[in-house]
């Protein structure tokens, strides 16, 4: 196992920058997922750890040991491809003994780093088929096998399980997570998914653009978005965001008024702006309920995406073109709906996109 550390890792290709200088500490053990949109610099930020990038600038330390011209076969790493990449002439058993077979091990100790990682991950039965025999989930187990067997110092995942089908995916994520308790590596994965990225990680690396938006737990991004784009992307459905100004700061939070006139109070500190002030109100569908006393908002209701457990409701709300969404436990009545939200569960970002602090005082949640 070993440590991660990047310090202002910067990578451009011609013109464009890729990466903006990023930093970066990675505790050993520990279960790190970079998520962001597409571009955003995950992949090449991955790469760049396994060395299949050279950075433009900056440095990448594994283990203490500074890697930056460090073939890749010599970091003490093992990566698992989107694409497997498995041999197809090659039986499974062939496919995760390969590495060591060109590194000069012997017969006997190749045989029993492979069943000993075919035993982890379940695939005993599958070590003389060949690729071509296999599903897709299976296919997988194979590659990582591939790489356990290799007993690296950092697993690194590039969307392992995006050719695979949803309910699959589901599966995996729990054996991706069951793995890591089991080996207790340090494991960095990418993800488009920002459901799979809460489920697996210790910590997420939110990226943007080519720069660190925030790092922190599941919960920490959840519950505290350090940015209006961490808020957006992290959640699904992802938290409303309507364009609000700044009407007072008053005896106990923020209060802000909407386009459509509505005037709500938050639990968020002004930081001495001025009235007038634009801002953005965040609020999460699942912290709108219909049996609220106070921030109500209502309107026509557009859809309603019924679910089972829960029910995303669509409505229109005064002066906002976009569809308020409330996640409800059930099916809502008739053509229109009022929800309305605690204080403390309302975000403020300014314009810049940065949160406004939580207001100090204690302030009552709403039924």
């Amino acid at each position: 196992m070993a440590t991660v550390r990047l310090t202002q890792a910067a990578k451009a290709f011609g013109p464009v920058e890729v990466l903006k200088g990023i930093d970066l500490d990675i505790a050993d053990g520990e279960f790190v997922v970079f998520v962001g949109p597409s571009g955003c610099g995950k992949s090449t930020l991955l790469r760049s750890i396994a060395g299949l990038e050279t950075l433009t600038s900056g440095s990448i330390e594994i283990g203490g040991r500074i890697v930056d011209r460090v073939a890749p076969s010599e970091r003490g790493i093992a990566m698992v491809f989107q694409s497997y990449a498995l041999y197809p002439h090659m039986t499974v058993r062939e496919n995760m003994g390969f590495a060591l077979k060109l590194a000069g091990r012997r017969k006997a100790e190749i045989a029993a780093s492979v069943a000993q990682a075919a035993r982890t991950l379940d695939i005993e039965h599958l070590l003389d088929r060949r690729p071509r025999e296999l599903s897709g989930g299976q296919r997988q187990r194979a590659a990582i096998g591939r790489a356990i067997v290799r007993e690296p110092q950092v697993f690194l995942f590039d969307e392992p399980l995006s050719n695979l089908d949803a309910a699959l995916r589901v599966r995996m994520r729990y054996e991706f997570a069951a793995l890591h308790r089991t080996l207790g590596t340090t494991m960095v994965y990418v993800t488009h998914d920002q459901v799979e990225a809460m489920t697996l990680a210790d910590r997420i690396v939110v990226l943007n653009a080519g720069l660190v938006e925030q790092v922190g737990t599941p919960e920490q991004l959840y519950a505290a978005p350090a940015t209006k784009f961490v808020a957006g992307f992290i959640g699904a459905p992802s938290m409303n965001l309507i364009p609000a100004t700044l009407l007072e700061a008053g005896p106990r939070g923020a209060v802000v008024r909407l386009p459509g006139g509505q005037t709500v109070t938050t639990a968020r500190a002004a930081g001495g702006r001025m009235p007038g002030t634009p801002l953005t109100l965040g609020v999460r569908p699942e912290d709108l309920h219909t049996d609220a006393t106070i921030n109500r908002l209502e309107g026509p209701i557009r859809m309603v995406e019924a679910l089972g457990a829960v029910n995303h409701a669509h409505l229109t709300i005064p002066g906002w073109t976009d569809a308020l969404v409330a996640a409800l436990p059930a099916r809502p009545e008739g053509p229109e709906l009022a929800v309305g939200f605690a204080p403390d569960r309302a975000h403020l970002f300014d314009a810049d996109g940065q949160a406004l602090d939580r207001f100090d005082a204690a302030v009552p949640r709403a039924a």
